[in-house]
């Protein structure tokens, strides 16, 4: 669990290299820091716990630094979120941050397909105002837990989709 921390810390950098905005840039990377070093603290105290006799303290420790690891990566995720809607600059080709550039690109299109579909619902409520679906935004979180085991939760892009290219663009 520690060593897929760091994946999603070397996502978060990428990212915020590649950000548009400096304040997106620096959230990313000060959450990318934080993950880091829980992940770091995680792995101590796992191979600490290995070595050790079982005791309840060190298992509830253990327990509470994976959930502080989950917690950091969701706003790894989340920060990495609004770095992707204010915009990705383009990274170099046939680079592992190109990957990650696409990946970034490929939701930020699905949330924008989603919000345009959800403003062209006509339904209104008895105010007037527009009724939206049930339907919850995508996230790059649900993007990550839909990749297949084999990845290694790493983000990567699907194969590319015939006629797409990596668009950037400032909002």
């Amino acid at each position: 669990m520690a060593s897929d921390g760091q994946v999603f810390v070397k996502f978060g950098r990428i990212v915020a290299k590649h950000c548009l905005d400096k304040r997106c840039s620096t959230e990313l990377l000060c959450a990318a820091e934080q993950t880091h070093t829980i992940s770091s603290q995680l792995s101590i105290v796992a191979r600490v716990k290995a070595v050790t006799a079982a005791s309840k303290s060190s298992s509830e420790l253990l327990v509470s630094n994976a959930q502080n690891l989950i917690q950091a990566v969701l706003h790894v995720l989340k920060a990495a979120e609004a770095a992707c809607i204010k915009g990705l600059q383009k990274p170099p080709s046939d680079s592992e941050e190109e990957e990650v550039a696409a990946f970034c690109t490929h939701w930020r299109k699905t949330l924008l397909w989603h919000r345009a579909k959800e403003s062209l619902n006509s339904d209104r409520d008895e105010l007037g105002l527009r009724k939206t679906q049930t339907r919850a935004e995508p996230t790059l979180t649900a993007m990550v837990q839909e990749q297949s085991p084999q990845t290694k939760y790493t983000p990567k892009h699907p194969k590319p989709i015939k006629g797409h290219t990596i668009m950037v663009s400032r909002l």
